[in-house]
């Protein structure tokens, strides 16, 4: 499990946040987090708020605690490091029952206060990236707030691409049944995507590209690919009816039913390249897993 329960000796008549940070050694932010997520304790498990005074010898604190499953850096240096994410595998928790997610591996590495500074689909296989430290992670989002970097994905979707194309179409939510599915359209946040193709397999009529995104909207590349009529290959939510999507979302689907309708088990959809600047030190990664995508049109 991810997170573990921690027992830590109390001081009576300290205030909590105190306590963690002025005798615990515990940092603040790390502190102020776990007050305010409801994850500190009292001796009979009560939750402790801000401002409590302790009234006990011993606190508990939840706490995540990375594991690993063999997953290892692409890439690091002393300040980040780059995992190369399987298909399938969250990026985060998303309750407390999670049993393994990304932020494992990363936290199992470099400590607790590592973490990650940008985020993909589970389904969406390939390059992340993770700070060491807090205020590493802090330039680190920044830079990717503000836009300076660049990435590529690769993508196998259905049809034939012939030449490249740029979708400039904006981005908003469905407003259907499908709380997480978006829509290309005249309205939304403007969005840009510029498709290029690299390889189209006539026998089963898919098409291998690069997908560069130009802006970061959410699901943006399996909208703009599904608006132009080339839904991603195994692509669950978009190119499919709501029942199924909706089957998906709730897990039950089984591996059959789903490569019936999709056409695969999971989403071909790859970050396959980043490249940025980081402390005057030019960076271009490149995933050692892009061989898997050409070897997926020959043997399928």
């Amino acid at each position: 499990m991810p997170f573990i329960l921690k027992e830590y000796p109390a001081l009576s008549g300290e205030k909590i946040q105190v306590h963690l940070v002025k005798n615990l050694k515990i940092k603040t932010s790390t502190a102020q987090k776990s007050i305010s997520k409801g994850r500190v304790f009292d001796e009979a498990f009560n939750t402790l708020k801000y401002g409590d005074i302790i009234d006990s010898d011993l606190i508990y604190m939840a706490q995540f605690e990375g594991h690993t499953r063999g997953l290892k850096p692409l890439f690091q240096t002393t300040s980040f490091a780059i995992f190369e994410k399987p298909s399938g595998i969250v990026v985060h928790p998303i309750s407390k029952n999670t049993e393994y997610c990304l932020l494992d591996e990363v936290r199992y590495h470099f400590g607790p206060d590592a973490n990650l500074v940008h985020r993909i689909d589970a389904e969406t296989s390939g390059l992340i990236m993770c700070a060491k430290d807090r205020d590493i992670e802090s330039k680190l989002k920044l830079m990717f707030e503000e836009k300076k970097y660049q990435k590529s994905y690769l993508a196998i979707v259905r049809g034939h691409i012939k030449e490249s194309v740029i979708i400039d179409t904006s981005i908003q939510k469905e407003g259907k049944n499908i709380g997480v599915r978006m829509a290309a359209g005249s309205e939304g946040k403007k969005s840009k995507t510029v498709i290029n193709p690299i390889k189209y397999d006539e026998k089963k009529d898919l098409t291998l590209v690069e997908a560069v995104p130009v802006t970061g909207r959410q699901h943006q590349i399996r909208v703009h690919l599904y608006s132009i009529g080339h839904p991603i290959f195994g692509d669950p939510i978009y190119g499919v009816d709501d029942d199924f999507a909706d089957a998906y979302l709730d897990r039950l689907l089984d591996d059959k039913r789903r490569e019936e309708v999709s056409g695969s088990h999971r989403l071909w959809l790859h970050a396959n390249y980043l490249e940025f600047n980081y402390e005057n030190t030019l960076y271009k990664i490149y995933s050692k897993n892009r061989d898997l995508y050409e070897q997926f049109l020959e043997d399928n």
